[in-house]
């Protein structure tokens, strides 16, 4: 593989989608070539099942029925869109990845052994470079997500913002124990701060960890920090 992989993760209404744009705009005015994509789904297979898990109708599987749809799913993405674009040498950009099934399923009390064997198999040895985790607080990002249904045609919350608040901030405590795990993959960005600030973080991140494939930085003065930190 010669391209790079880029996940972003973190609870609901963290500000995923609006920092991905900004990502990918920055990288494609460096003349990168963008593959921007989304689990659960991203190819047309997993699309399907995409909607099975967010309109709820998979939830009667229980957490482990679910977690075997999103490996399923996930093994479609990669093998037709994720390993065909970094064999290509793009730059992909993923809103969640593997981390979300270990966090929201394992939240649910699917067992780590089982969470490895699906992992495993759905991402066949594709693993990203680098994970963005933009960490907010549970009831703010709920208040996001709450304030964006009254303004879009997306019918309310979906199977998994509806869950309790006490839910999302074990989700939210799962996600940082996964940053302190793995600290030469993943970076903490508060996602508390303005938009601009937020992206200003993530660009630092990004270019502290791809340095030598992005031109050199002028202005390192933000103030992103690593999971270690």
């Amino acid at each position: 593989m010669t391209g790079q992989f880029i996940t972003f993760e973190g609870g609901e209404g963290a500000g995923k989608t609006t920092q991905i744009a900004r990502l990918k705009q920055r990288l494609e005015e460096l003349g990168k070539t963008i593959c921007l994509t989304r689990e659960p789904g991203g190819s047309p297979g997993a699309e399907k099942i995409r909607e099975m898990l967010l309109s709820g109708a998979a939830r009667k599987l229980g957490p482990r029925g679910e977690a075997m749809l999103f490996a399923a799913a996930r093994a479609d993405h990669v093998d037709g869109v994720i390993a065909p674009a970094l064999v290509r040498g793009d730059w992909v950009i993923c809103d969640r990845f593997a981390d979300s099934t270990r966090v929201y399923q394992g939240e649910a009390g699917v067992d780590n052994e089982t969470l490895d064997l699906l992992e495993t198999i759905a991402v066949a040895g594709t693993r990203p470079d680098l994970t963005i985790l933009i960490d907010i607080p549970a009831d703010i990002g709920l208040s996001r997500v709450s304030s964006r249904s009254k303004t879009d045609d997306s019918g309310g919350p979906d199977r998994f913002e509806a869950d309790t608040i006490a839910t999302h901030e074990r989700r939210r405590s799962l996600f940082l124990d996964l940053a302190k795990q793995q600290p030469e993959r993943f970076v903490v960005v508060d996602g508390r701060h303005d938009p601009d600030h937020v992206a200003g973080e993530i660009w630092w991140a990004v270019h502290r960890h791809f340095k030598d494939l992005l031109p050199e930085q002028k202005d390192n003065s933000t103030t992103a920090t690593s999971a270690e930190g």
